[in-house]
């Protein structure tokens, strides 16, 4: 929960794959949150002083998931909206604003998102989702300690640095310190 406070605040492409993450933990113990307090939330408290924020913070997610109908797969409406602004975002600095900087980065990474998008179900998705899904699909790789190939890493790379620019620029703009008419 405050992980996820500061994540949102500070930067947006950590706040998605977090909540990816919280998502799949919710999942993971089919909705049921006292197994999520008492094998997930409570071992990581420092004291339980904060117990009741976190269970109450689940709660709301687990009621927000089901209403969404993403029990089994899907994103809250919240992250698909993020998703949105950032895709917004995207287009504005490839389009307008002709950021080339931005250019650079996408186009290291364009190639491997459609390499990632045709070998994935995911067809339906903008490069966007797709680096997010490939980050996270990382982490989860990371957390099984699976290997990842160099040619692996060096894709993961070039959407990591698309996305932490696009992130950098999306707390620019919520912040109205982003000038669209500038580059």
């Amino acid at each position: 929960m405050r992980i996820a406070q500061q994540k949102l605040q500070e930067n947006i492409a950590e706040y998605i794959l977090y909540m990816y993450q919280i998502e799949d933990v919710i999942r993971a113990y089919e909705f049921d949150i006292d197994r999520i307090m008492e094998h997930y939330v409570d071992p990581q408290l420092p004291d339980s002083s904060f117990r009741n924020q976190y269970q109450s913070w689940y709660q709301g997610l687990i009621r927000k998931m089901k209403s969404q109908g993403i029990q089994k797969t899907g994103h809250l409406i919240e992250l698909q909206e993020i998703f949105v602004e950032l895709s917004y975002l995207h287009n504005t600095m490839l389009n307008m604003t002709q950021d080339t900087k931005y250019k650079s980065v996408y186009a290291k990474a364009n190639e491997y998102l459609d390499e990632f998008k045709a070998k994935s179900n995911l067809k339906e998705k903008n490069h966007i989702e797709i680096a997010f899904h490939a980050m996270y699909m990382k982490l989860l790789l990371r957390l099984q300690k699976k290997e990842i190939s160099a040619e692996s890493e060096e894709a993961f790379d070039a959407m990591r640095m698309m996305l932490a620019y696009l992130s950098r620029s999306y707390h620019k703009m919520k912040a109205g310190d982003l000038d669209f008419l500038q580059n």
